[in-house]
């Protein structure tokens, strides 16, 4: 690739996030819900998503919750992954302890580890179900005991207002009654702002289309936190000619078939491995419906593809520039400990090809809602973490104070500021 190919590549979708007007649409959007509230948030739903509902009814019921259901087999499929998320995230938790440290005689530091007091969670509808995310996303704030959960889900697309009752189980099981029907980007507000009917929160998380994106992102000028970036979804494989062209193809189609802005990357060092998964994508697209097939056409074409490297260093090399939300590493066995220790960029790394990323979607447990973009150059998934915050705390007894000093006095005298060093002088008496 040369270098203008490549920096495509690297950038993927950053453009369409932040596209201008897409931002100017929402930021009006959002000085609407700021200023008329669950008005503008029914305005919203009316508008974009064809849903007529009242302000009263944009609260899912006690009843709704109460009476959703769905298969056994999903039933069980859900108490399965919620199963795994608690393993993983105790397991965190169980690492989040407060701490203290002697620094010098007489000087105590430390952190004191507590829940943030709210959390606001997105859960998205409309190109499909998704009760994993709802899941992968409440997990983790009950797990961190965050106080005030709350979950906002658009309606059922072409209904009148009903939201999945998968979603709505996962929210039973889990113990969280604040549910409420919004559009994406009205809901992002209203959580923000606080409305008549929906509380505010002080976090959000959760992915989204672009406009979901941008409304996050943008909710942040009114003091609300949000992960950057969480969509569109993508994906990263790393190969070697011990592959299996026909799993690999499979695999790669998993996120690809999310939408037309995802993007979906196989770098390997096998020419030959190359043509043969292309010759497995092609026959197993025929088994998708007609949407899933553009959308990975789109992921796998325009959006990503294949890229051959000259080893599996210069793999690793392209890989950790890329920052995949998704990564995937498909190597011989001998090679996957050095291949795994070097990968640093990336939302999760799922070694080998029983280890799909569907099953990490959905039940293995780690974190799947994940940083895209490149942000995993910086940030992580959502975990109990997420909804944790450090408070330092120190003491120090006169001794400690009395070594400080000179240094106080001497860096307050510098910086210009005399209260400062006034403060301690006053207790050398």
């Amino acid at each position: 690739m040369n270098g203008a190919a490549r920096a495509a590549l690297m950038r993927r979708g950053l453009d369409d996030i932040f596209d201008p007007d897409l931002r100017r649409s929402i930021g009006d959007l959002i000085d609407d819900v700021q200023t008329r509230g669950d008005t503008a948030v029914c305005d919203a739903l009316l508008k974009f998503d064809g849903v007529e509902v009242a302000p009263s009814g944009l609260r899912v019921s006690e009843r709704e919750l109460d009476e959703a259901s769905v298969s056994t087999e999903v039933d069980a499929a859900i108490d399965d992954a919620i199963a795994h998320l608690r393993i993983f995230n105790d397991a965190q938790m169980s690492r989040a302890d407060d701490w203290m440290v002697e620094s010098e005689p007489g000087l105590a530091v430390g952190e004191k580890i507590s829940p943030i007091s709210s959390a606001g969670l997105f859960t998205p509808s409309g190109k499909a179900s998704y009760p994993s995310v709802a899941y992968q996303l409440a997990v983790p704030a009950v797990v961190a005991e965050v106080p005030s959960i709350t979950l906002v889900v658009p309606p059922v697309p072409g209904g009148s207002g009903e939201v999945d009752p998968a979603v709505l189980v996962v929210c039973r099981k889990l113990g969280i009654a604040n549910v409420f029907r919004v559009n994406g980007p009205a809901g992002i507000a209203a959580l923000g702002f606080g409305t008549e009917s929906i509380p505010r929160v002080r976090k959000i998380v959760g992915p989204g289309s672009p406009a979901v994106t941008i409304a996050q992102v943008e909710m942040q000028r009114h003091g609300v936190t949000s992960m950057m970036l969480l969509g569109p979804t993508e994906s990263l494989v790393i190969a070697d000619d011990s592959a299996d062209a026909s799993r690999l193809a499979a695999d790669l189609l998993i996120e690809a078939e999310h939408g037309t802005d995802s993007s979906v990357v196989l770098l390997t060092t096998s020419a030959p491995l190359a043509e043969a998964t292309d010759q497995e994508l092609a026959h197993q697209l025929e088994n998708l419906p007609d949407a899933r097939v553009a959308a990975a056409r789109a992921s796998l074409g325009a959006n990503g593809g294949c890229v051959i490297v000259e080893s599996l260093d210069q793999a690793i090399d392209v890989a950790n520039e890329f920052a995949p939300e998704h990564l995937q590493v498909a190597v011989t066995e001998s090679a996957v400990e050095g291949v795994v220790d070097r990968l640093l960029n990336a939302g999760e790394i799922l070694v080998g090809q029983h280890t799909p990323f569907s099953a990490a979607n959905f039940v293995i447990g780690c974190p799947a809602s994940l940083p895209t973009s490149g942000f995993a150059h910086v940030s992580s998934g959502i975990t109990a973490n997420t909804f944790l915050k450090r408070t330092a705390i120190a003491r120090a007894d006169e001794r400690a104070l009395a070594r400080m000093t000179p240094s106080v006095l001497a860096l307050a005298d510098h910086e210009g500021f005399p209260a400062h060093g006034n403060a301690l002088r006053l207790r050398q008496g």
